[in-house]
């Protein structure tokens, strides 16, 4: 027999068993959508069956090879104990939809008719399954975590009565922006804190112990009046005994006298009014009086227990009597603490310190501190090396309601973290891995529920999208949305050229924690990210370095310090790559050369400015040409007409044509500049039919830079 008849029989053979599986499938039904016969992607050599000019060995595997350049290899872990799992759940770990479950078991033993989504899939057909889709199968045996012993450090129970000593009152000072609290301060203590404040307004708290001619101490919490610093005020209220308010006389109940008053109250600390600045000719000590009263603070001239005290701190009249009430109120009050055992207390302010280190200043509320002391705070720990005074004169001991500077820090802890001694350096490092590991357990916990909170949304939109689909087989299906994506799997990512101009990328420095706390706080009321993005990309404390100029440079910023400096080596190299250094010592000067940085980064606006205004008051048309052109007869009402200049034509308050002119006339000459009361002739550089009534606005176009809408609130 002729061996090319043979060949063809061949064929034909192969073509009929094709035929015949194709017909075994052509009824099967997936989520009651009919299986129709055409060529899977799971089976690449499925082509072979029906083309023969490919059944050529070296060809097949050439097909083999293409094939498997494009399996992406992502294991699947199934867990020891089932080893099983449903068609929806491998589908979910597979990252696939259920659709390509099905097509990977096509030409297996498998009940394609009977297969739903929770079905359940055991453990040869699932590495089946895995395998087709170029992934690899791996049994892992879930490991159970033990649940980890709390190591954290507590306070101690309360300590007994009889073992109580008197203490010094701690006592914070409260009030509106330049009222008179550190001209308070500086009188009662003798010492120069005014002068040393940048324009005269406290930037950040300090603790300072004074001793009265009587022999009395008290503690002195001098906090920032200035609205930036609102947290800093709810802290200080948090470890006092005494709240006096300052109100300048001639000012009266001004914003933050109300915050502070706020305060105190939420607390539950008593209160003793200072009206400062009583010298002044224009000052009215009643009138504060009465003002407080619609706030809840009554002096005991109108029935209340509100101590008020008139003073001048500038000319220290009346401090003795502030000091006087503020020693009688503290023994009604029976100040006592336990200056025995373990040491607590709070972090009140917190820096780092070029020559010493990270250094608190912290009020000792139990216990007696002593060099050696091992002490955790927040995050960190430290073993005290050395204590200072608000004098800077180093001291060996601090007893509760003395304020003290502590160094020793490993970091510098957040201010308003609670102090505790433990035991040894080894009890310090279980205490701060305790309290790591929990907040990376809530941080986890957090970005779980977004994860979570994501992959809801992503699926919602999956199963809406495949709602559309609903009507065609699964095949059809993976063919719509090949279409339907086939422009994102051949686009290019954009490689970004330029820094995007509305973007204003910030590093923030300050001198202390509080300081850099009150600029965050006031940043995140930033709410113009439609106009510029505000990218705060670092933020600490100390002077400028020279890493913070190269991070500035990565990301095109500019570096913001408060109370910091930068020497000249610095200057120099942000110099060099043109990178800002903006150093201020006032918070609100801060913030204006912020609002100035973002200003500079929003794209100008174009105003028109309108010259002259001109009523149509008759209309005709001249001919050039073939073609007639409108014209208008106009008279000047209002500035003048300039040809040069731009004009709009406006129609019952609408703007219908801008542009320019193409002639103006006054009478039968061609004239540049028409002015008020005159009457002219013109045309528009496009046609358009004038009606009498219209009116010509002449204008140009200025750019003017804009401002930020951003309102920090002060």
């Amino acid at each position: 027999m002729n061996r090319g008849l043979i060949l063809q029989f061949e064929n034909l053979v192969q073509l009929r068993v094709a035929c015949r599986q194709l017909r075994t499938l052509s009824y099967r039904k997936v989520y009651r959508a009919q299986w129709k016969p055409v060529q899977s992607s799971a089976h690449p050599v499925w082509s072979v069956l029906l083309y023969p000019q490919f059944w050529q060995k070296d060809k097949l595997i050439s097909v083999a090879l293409l094939q498997c350049r494009h399996l992406l290899c992502v294991p699947i872990y199934v867990s020891n104990s089932t080893q099983k799992m449903t068609v929806e759940e491998l589908a979910r770990a597979m990252g696939k939809d259920i659709d390509h479950i099905y097509e990977a078991l096509l030409y297996t033993d498998v009940d394609l008719d009977s297969l739903e989504p929770d079905s359940v899939l055991y453990e040869d057909h699932i590495k089946l399954i895995v395998k087709k889709s170029g992934m690899k199968y791996k049994s892992a045996k879930l490991k159970e975590e033990k649940e980890r012993e709390n190591t954290d450090a507590v306070k101690r129970p309360p300590a007994d009565p009889a073992v109580l000593t008197p203490r010094p009152p701690v006592v914070t000072i409260l009030g509106h922006v330049d009222h008179g609290k550190t001209t308070l301060l500086d009188s009662l203590r003798k010492t120069q804190v005014a002068s040393m404040e940048a324009g005269g307004i406290t930037q950040h708290i300090g603790a300072f112990l004074v001793h009265l001619p009587s022999g009395e101490k008290i503690t002195f919490l001098d906090t920032p009046g200035h609205a930036a610093f609102s947290a800093m005020r709810a802290r200080g209220t948090n470890v006092t005994d005494i709240v006096i308010l300052v109100v300048a006389a001639e000012d009266g109940v001004m914003q933050q006298t109300i915050e502070s008053i706020q305060h105190a109250k939420n607390a539950g600390v008593p209160l003793i009014l200072a009206i400062n600045k009583c010298d002044k000719p224009e000052a009215d000590p009643e009138r504060v009086k009465k003002e407080l009263l619609a706030h809840d603070v009554v002096c005991e001239e109108f029935g209340g227990d509100v101590q008020a005290v008139n003073i001048s701190a500038l000319k220290g009249e009346n401090l003795m009597v502030l000091g006087e009430a503020t020693v009688a109120l503290a023994e009604m009050l029976e100040l006592k603490a336990d200056s025995t055992g373990l040491v607590e207390g709070t972090v009140i302010e917190s820096r780092k310190d070029k020559g010493k280190g990270p250094v608190t200043t912290a009020i000792i509320q139990r216990g007696t501190l002593r060099k050696g002391c091992v002490l955790v705070a927040g995050k960190t720990w430290a073993k005290v090396r050395f204590m200072f005074d608000e004098n800077g004169k180093a001291v060996d001991a601090a007893s509760p309601g003395i304020p003290v500077e502590i160094m020793g820090w490993k970091e510098v802890p957040s201010a308003g973290d609670e102090i505790l001694e433990v035991e040894s350096e080894q009890r310090a490092h279980e205490v701060v891995a305790w309290r790591i590991y929990v907040e990376q357990q809530e941080k986890m916990k957090r970005e779980m529920e977004v994860i979570e909170e994501k992959q809801k949304e992503h699926r919602m939109e999956y199963e809406k999208k495949q709602q559309k689909l609903v009507h065609l087989t699964w095949r059809q299906r993976k063919a719509v949305l090949y279409k339907a994506n086939k422009h994102l799997m051949f686009s290019k990512p954009k490689e970004r050229t330029e820094m995007d101009k509305n973007v204003l990328s910030v590093i923030v420095k300050g001198d202390v924690d509080g300081s850099v706390e009150a600029i965050l706080n006031i940043l995140d009321s930033y709410d113009a990210e439609d106009e510029c993005k505000l990218d705060i990309i670092h933020f600490g404390m100390g002077d400028i370095s020279e890493t913070d100029i190269n991070l500035a440079e990565a990301f095109n910023g500019v570096v913001f310090g408060f109370s910091v400096k930068a020497n000249d080596s610095i200057k120099q190299l942000a110099a060099k790559k043109g990178i800002k250094i903006k150093l201020h010592n006032i918070i609100y000067k801060f913030i204006e050369d912020l609002k100035d940085e973002l200003n500079s980064r929003l794209p100008p606006s174009v105003v028109e400015n309108t010259i002259g205004e001109a009523s149509v008051l008759n209309i005709f048309s001249v001919t050039v040409g073939k073609s007639k052109i409108p014209v208008a007869g106009c008279r000047v009402q209002k500035g003048l007409l300039d040809k040069k200049m731009k004009f709009k034509l406006i129609r019952n308050r609408d703007v219908i044509w801008k542009g320019s002119l193409s002639s103006l006339r006054h009478h039968k000459d061609d004239v540049q500049v028409i002015k008020t009361g005159m009457d002219c002739g013109l045309s528009l550089d496009k046609h358009i039919e004038f009606i009498i009534g219209d009116e010509i606005i002449c204008y140009e176009e200025k750019e003017v830079q804009q401002t930020t809408s951003w309102d920090p609130g002060f």
